[in-house]
């Protein structure tokens, strides 16, 4: 086959698929979402990580009014968190490392009453502030809203699973820093 003939085949394809396709260009369902949320307080990184380190204690956690999990941290343990307002959150341990102070979960399963996402994963992470006298604590999550088609109701779109993650990150964050900062 002789090079235009190559290069007018492939154009030809190119030219029908951009013509008998477009719906399906326009056509995607909801794109990962992220936030993150940071806090710096005046404790070493060790200290912080003693407080929320273990997977199966969140009693730093405002929000949270009761835990049951296994004792450690091994990667796949569950935890069955009960909200303060009723809501209960099963959550697995995905990742955990000790030595970078952080650890991640996942909620594939999430009742959209009590937070608009779905496919949700987030990372605790303590990192060192001015040469370790301080530390910061950051809250990454990511997530799809809990609409999975197109034209989600307002209650379930993009905006509402970012304003509800925001708003949970910080009610955590805050109490965190209250937490630590009365000694508890």
């Amino acid at each position: 086959m002789r090079g235009e003939d190559v290069v007018t085949r492939r154009l030809t394809i190119i030219l029908l698929a951009l013509f008998l396709l477009p719906g399906v260009a326009l056509a995607h369902g909801p794109s990962r979402q992220k936030h993150a949320t940071k806090i710096a307080v005046d404790m070493t990184p060790e200290a912080v990580w003693q407080k929320v380190g273990n997977f199966d204690d969140l009693s730093w956690n405002p929000l949270v009014a009761k835990v049951e999990a296994q004792p450690g941290n091994a990667v796949g343990t569950v935890r069955t968190v009960t909200l303060k307002d009723g809501g209960t959150l099963v959550q697995e341990l995905y990742k955990y490392d000790a030595a970078k102070m952080s650890y991640q979960l996942q909620m594939p399963q999430i009742d959209v009453k009590l937070l608009p996402v779905t496919n949700y994963s987030e990372f605790l992470t303590v990192k060192p502030l001015d040469g370790g006298k301080r530390a910061e604590i950051e809250i990454r999550s990511a997530y799809y809203r809990a609409y999975p088609n197109n034209d989600p109701p307002a209650d379930q779109n993009d905006a509402a699973a970012n304003a509800a993650v925001a708003a949970m990150q910080e009610k955590v964050v805050e109490g965190l820093a209250a937490h630590l900062a009365s000694g508890s």
